[in-house]
């Protein structure tokens, strides 16, 4: 058996719903990103049913995916493009997400080559050092490419906050996003319509009414799928968490000691394990590893097993505290963090069973 991941439908859209409607209350469009789930159909009609207008995606590859399933947009292109993907990109996506003048020129070319419309979100990097213009050159770069646009058009600017450097949303920065937004309208004299300034982790501020009027879209895929923030280390209390469930067989049963014996170096991924000296402990090892999953970001339904160390296809478990009496055959469940569900919907080794 294949390990499987048990995919909830039904708590996916309840949790797309949850989300719109918050957003709803404060204005705030919602942008659903089905990256994570490699641009599943399924979910993706799903998110349409809950009331989800533009699916996000940073592959264009998994766009084309969605369209050959019968999923029509609107789509945005979350990842700042390649050039050599363009092309497909400008045929396909009603949104892209841009951070350099020469790439809005090229796509001004191709909007114009073949008469299409294309709406384009200028990214700002507030702090976090990820993709977008450094705010304090922001207003000079995003006005030069309202000039370049004809055909396509700059609707907008946007940033993204918590995923390489941490920095969490704050009234200050989404405060610096929209005075950017202000200068550029100021000094071209058109209007920017969109402030796209949260992801899951923003969405603290809207719940503690703490986000800055004006910022009006949000692109969210934690939230719907595993309701938890983690940037900000929390789980969210309104949002289902069992959306989805992986589970994995159990191959062998042994009791060992709990530290190696002999000189020890690096595991195959060029990790030095800790261990520490509890005794002798019954452990078991189950039919998944690291090319399924992030073993180390699971959360195991049983809170009594213990996660030790994993492989490439091996997970070790401790089950000395289980109280159920654990066989060969035997199978075991877990929650995914987002990490860990991005690998495990990307390999093709596991199972994905729509609940």
């Amino acid at each position: 058996m294949r390990p499987r991941l048990y995919i909830n439908l039904s708590r996916i859209r309840a949790n797309a719903e949850r989300v719109l409607g918050l957003l709803s209350k404060h204005q705030i469009d919602l942008v659903a990103v089905t990256k994570v789930t490699l641009g599943d159909p399924n979910i993706a009609r799903v998110l349409r049913e809950a009331g989800v207008r533009v699916i996000g995606e940073s592959r264009i590859q998994n766009v084309e995916r969605l369209i050959s399933n019968g999923v029509t947009g609107p789509f945005m292109m979350l990842r700042i493009p390649q050039l050599s993907e363009l092309d497909r990109i400008v045929s396909l996506c009603d949104y892209i997400l841009v951070s350099e003048l020469d790439v809005v020129r090229r796509i001004e070319k191709l909007c114009k080559e073949k008469k299409r419309r294309v709406k384009l979100i200028y990214m700002i990097d507030v702090g976090d050092l990820r993709e977008g213009v450094w705010y304090e050159n922001a207003v000079e770069e995003v006005v030069q490419a309202t000039k370049i646009c004809d055909w396509a058009e700059v609707c907008g600017v946007g940033t993204n906050l918590g995923c390489y450097g941490g920095v969490l949303p704050s009234e200050e920065n989404m405060k610096l996003l929209l005075n950017i937004r202000d200068n550029v309208e100021r000094l071209t004299k058109k209007s920017l319509s969109v402030v796209s300034g949260g992801n899951t982790s923003a969405l603290k501020l809207v719940e503690e009414g703490r986000l800055p009027q004006g910022v009006n879209q949000f692109r969210v895929g934690e939230a719907i799928y595993l309701g938890t923030d983690v940037t900000n280390n929390r789980e969210i209390s309104w949002l289902e968490k069992d959306a989805f469930i992986l589970e994995a067989e159990v191959i062998e049963l042994k009791t060992k000691p709990s530290v190696p014996v002999g000189e020890t170096g690096f595991d195959a991924f060029g990790r030095r394990p800790n261990f520490v000296n509890r005794g002798w402990r019954r452990r078991a090892i189950l039919a998944l590893g690291e090319q399924d999953t992030v073993p180390g970001q699971l959360k195991p339904l049983d809170e009594r097993v213990e996660i030790i160390h994993a492989s490439s296809d091996h997970t070790i478990v401790d089950i000395s505290d289980v109280e159920r009496c654990v066989h060969v055959g035997d199978t075991m469940n877990f929650r995914l963090t987002y990490a860990a569900l991005l690998r495990a919907m990307t390999c093709p080794h596991v199972e994905k069973i729509y609940v």
